[in-house]
């Protein structure tokens, strides 16, 4: 903890004082606003901070930031509150900075494919607001995020196996620093040889080192044409060969994604998609020049059809296209309405490609012998999966079967060479996973973070595990 209650309230008094007066940022300290800020999607975990702030440029963030490392008051960054491992609650309270307000595209160049935006930005928007440049930006974790939040995560999704993750998008960073300074971090050249590399020890710090303000983005040009749809098997080792074979045979997806069948099965019911049979399906989608796209998916379409016997269902129309693809932007929505009431402990594992078909299968039997209700969909074009674990938080039995299944399937991953996470990141969720995730290379961190952050104030208590537990 970082004061008693009473000097608490007597040093977020001098927090908002010196905010308020010095710099005109309001700072919220009602419990029920508060409240929207304790806590992300499915951990059952919230805390709720003294004070709040929502500013709109980086000068705002410093100042704050400034206030706060003067007073020792710990700082949590929230954008979104989609993050899944816990990475936006304010586990040892203090303040809270919102950037929800910092949504200004401040700049676009269609000649050199890239933007700047500010941290608030969400990606929908933005890509709005490129519709009409020939241009967008291809990362796509589902959740429509904010584009700090997506740094800060190391992002990913379905177009990651074309375009690449969040770590290959940035080129530049703002960021507010522990004591309030401000470094800007990479340039808008697409190569460098100068230095270390900041822009990447930002991505995916989680908030941990500083405050994302500013993100110089790559953009991508719009494919001008595309071939999508779907397959379904009545078994997943099939549709797990097929995939592999379809990466060796480089035919090249532009998006491939595995629903299990109870995956399937939930985004159909919810999304009224009466054509799916309750089994497992692929989902697919090439893209480029016209007659390069016809022939990779046709090739796409004989494999099904040799390896399993299946085939595969055009989506040919720009309409049918949205639908499909937008149930499977709606997975985590889809579990929870398979139990209704319960959460959704939403975890992740990344596996190299030739162990990935074992590690589902291996994973799809730790769901079934935990007695869990856990979808499992995957970016398998890149090894990454995702399960989604319900289980009701006021049962303790449940909730730690929930844990136990999430431990095995990460521990599964680590074991066979792979990551613990492939996207969602660590947060509180995973802390004591990496000792086993990095070995010695943990101390490196710790230093890393004892340098840039001596007091430990920037959102405390995630990524590293506490000293005594590795």
């Amino acid at each position: 903890m970082w004061a008693g209650v009473s000097d608490r309230s007597r040093i977020i008094d001098l927090l908002r004082d010196r905010l308020e007066r010095r710099t005109g940022l309001a700072v919220e300290t009602r419990p029920s606003a508060l409240a929207h800020f304790a806590g992300g999607e499915g951990m059952p975990y919230s805390c709720l901070a003294d004070a709040a702030v929502s500013p709109t440029s980086t000068e705002e963030v410093s100042a704050a930031v400034t206030a706060a490392a003067a007073l020792g008051v710990p700082v949590t960054c929230h954008g979104a509150g989609s993050s899944l491992e816990g990475q936006v609650v304010p586990v040892y309270g203090g303040l809270v900075i919102d950037t929800s307000k910092m949504g200004r595209v401040l700049r676009v160049s269609q000649e050199a494919l890239d933007c700047t935006v500010q941290a608030g930005v969400r990606r929908k928007d933005l890509n709005a607001r490129l519709r009409d440049t020939g241009l967008f930006f291809p990362v796509d974790p589902g959740a429509d995020a904010t584009i700090g939040g997506m740094v800060s995560t190391r992002a990913s999704g379905t177009n990651a196996i074309r375009y690449g993750t969040m770590k290959e998008n940035v080129l530049g960073l703002t960021v507010v620093l522990p004591d309030g300074a401000v470094v800007r971090t990479g340039s808008r050249a697409r190569k460098s040889a100068v230095g270390y590399d900041l822009t990447a020890l930002f991505v995916g710090a989680e908030g941990t080192l500083g405050i994302v303000t500013d993100v110089t983005l790559k953009l991508s040009p719009r494919p001008s044409f595309s071939l999508s749809g779907f397959c379904q098997f009545d078994h997943l080792d099939e549709a797990l060969a097929v995939v592999s074979q379809a990466l060796l045979q480089g035919l090249e997806p532009s998006r491939i994604e595995l629903l299990d069948r109870v995956q399937t099965a939930a985004c159909a019911r919810l999304c009224g998609l009466d054509d799916l049979r309750e089994a497992a399906m692929i989902m697919y989608e090439f893209a480029g020049e016209g007659d390069d796209v016809r022939r990779r998916a046709d090739g796409f379409s004989a494999l099904c059809l040799e390896e399993a016997g299946a085939r595969t269902h055009g989506f040919d129309t720009p309409e049918t296209h949205a639908r499909y693809w937008g149930a499977r932007e709606r997975c985590y929505e889809a579990a929870l309405s398979l139990a209704p009431g319960k959460k959704n402990m939403g975890t992740d594992a990344c596996v190299p490609l030739d162990r990935l078909a074992e590690c589902i299968l291996k994973t799809r039997e730790m769901i079934d012998n935990s007695g869990l209700i856990a979808p499992l969909v995957g970016h398998v074009g890149d090894g990454n999966f995702h399960l989604g674990i319900l289980f009701d938080p006021g049962d303790a039995a449940e909730t730690a079967r929930a844990e136990r299944l999430c431990a095995e399937v990460a521990g599964l991953a680590i074991t066979m060479g792979g990551a613990c996470s492939g996207e969602h990141g660590i947060g509180l969720h995973k802390r004591h996973l990496m000792r086993r995730q990095h070995g010695d290379a943990l101390a490196l961190m710790r230093a890393i973070k004892s340098a840039i952050d001596p007091a430990s104030i920037m959102n405390p208590g995630k990524i590293l595990p506490p000293v005594n537990a590795g």
